[in-house]
């Protein structure tokens, strides 16, 4: 299994889309229409929008990453809108409170972040490739009363007030300018079919009622027969994890990020190899471009052995591999192999690897003469010399391979430099003599 893209196989083209969304059992919703304008095999560009919230992507980003990745894979033109302008709004779909506003610095620093992480997944060679646009550069220049009698015209409170996004809000509060949210979002399906002939727009089912307004201002601005369809739209279904609360959360409630820098590929491998065997079914579906017959012999091959994980070994190698590049990839299964293994490690350059991945402990030649639980207690492994001693004493603590006995235990250091500490079965460590 790699992580390379494949191709739409022959015949399907634009056409096969919705078959492939379907079967993989991501697709949510579509307006009527599409499947037939699909069926044409015209050209057409479908974008998403991604409002820079923070300088990184997370893995909850990915579905609409790869519904942009399948769309070119079958033929269309994929358009990612960094929302420089919608992000000085915030959307209130799938929140219970409101963001904080962002200046239009910080909203541009995260902006560039984000797009060599898009890169990653998307060809933005020039031609048929991918597009970037920033809809700053459209939403920058209302001036309002046009906007209002332009635009807020063509929709009534009640229409607004049904739409679900604003209705789970409407008992916490919803400031007006979460408000005008849908408003700002029609707006931009309306200017990149106008500007763009951008015919199709995608994203979550939470994001449904803004899709649907969108097209809404389209048919009534666009001045064509009452019957046309100038515009498209199509849902993605809303992932859950087996607790039901939103996907793409690590088990301690933080994101798990595109960003190295905030989530090191150890950890992001790591995530993915944990994947509850529930949902790994799912994963692979939604999150690779494995064809039905090599997920099928994977999850037959679980079903087979399930101790051995190769459905989740399979997933995490190929999204790590997509998201941070081959090399990183082999470095992240290398290093979870050495950190998970049950033999001592006597290699300096693995040991730095582990230090590197997963942020092992620094440590004084000072604290190493005091012996093992004064200096694995002051490095911060246990929170107090008394736990150390009582791991000691219950025999659950090994240093270079040796079973430790003594808490005044001097361990010899591999290269003069690293400690390969593990505690009990399942906890690993790597400390290293602070220069």
């Amino acid at each position: 299994m790699t992580s390379e893209t494949t191709t739409a196989g022959p015949g399907q083209g634009l056409g096969g889309l919705i078959g492939e969304l379907e079967w993989r059992g991501i697709l949510h919703a579509t307006t009527p229409g599409l499947a037939a304008r699909l069926a044409t095999g015209e050209p057409i560009s479908g974008y998403i929008g991604f409002d820079p919230t923070a300088d990184s992507l997370h893995v909850g980003h990915l579905v609409p990453i790869f519904g942009l990745l399948r769309l070119q894979r079958f033929g269309g033109r994929p358009v990612a809108v960094m929302g420089g302008g919608t992000g000085m709004i915030c959307d209130p779909s799938g929140r219970s409170t409101e963001r904080n506003l962002l200046d239009l610095g910080t909203l541009a620093r995260y902006a560039a972040g984000i797009r060599p992480q898009l890169e990653r997944f998307l060809d933005f060679s020039p031609g048929s490739g991918a597009v970037m646009v920033d809809n700053l550069d459209w939403l920058g220049e209302l001036r309002l009363i046009d906007f209002l009698r332009d635009t807020g015209k063509h929709f009534t409170v009640p229409y607004m007030l049904a739409k679900d996004s604003v209705q789970v809000r409407m008992e916490r509060g919803l400031s007006f300018t979460e408000f005008s949210y849908m408003l700002l979002q029609a707006y931009d399906f309306a200017h990149l079919n106008r500007a763009m002939g951008v015919e199709l727009q995608m994203g979550g089912a939470d994001q449904w009622g803004n899709i649907t307004a969108g097209l809404e201002l389209i048919r009534r601005t666009a001045g064509g027969a009452e019957d046309a369809e100038p515009a498209h739209g199509l849902a993605y279904k809303l992932l859950l994890n087996p607790s039901g609360a939103k996907f793409g959360k690590s088990d301690e409630g933080e994101s798990v990020w595109l960003d190295p820098a905030r989530t090191t590929p150890f950890a992001f491998y790591q995530y993915w190899l944990n994947t509850d065997d529930r949902d790994i079914g799912t994963y692979l579906r939604w999150f690779t471009e494995f064809s039905r017959e090599e997920i099928e012999a994977l999850e037959a091959e679980s079903a087979a052995r399930p101790e051995l994980r190769p459905a989740q070994r399979a997933l995490a190698r190929d999204i790590t591999a997509r998201t941070h590049g081959e090399a990183v990839a082999v470095g992240a299964v290398a290093d979870s192999e050495a950190m998970f293994s049950t033999d001592a490690i006597a290699d300096p350059a693995v040991l730095r690897s582990l230090f590197d991945s997963t942020g092992g402990f620094g440590f004084d030649a000072a604290a190493l003469e005091g012996g093992v639980a004064v200096l694995l207690a002051e490095a911060g492994v246990f929170p107090s010399r008394g736990e150390a001693r009582r791991t000691i004493a219950g025999g659950g603590l090994t240093v270079n391979g040796t079973r430790v006995t003594e808490a005044a235990f001097v361990p010899e250091l591999v290269a003069g430099e690293w400690l390969d500490v593990r505690i009990g079965k399942r906890r690993r460590e790597v400390g290293r003599l602070n220069r």
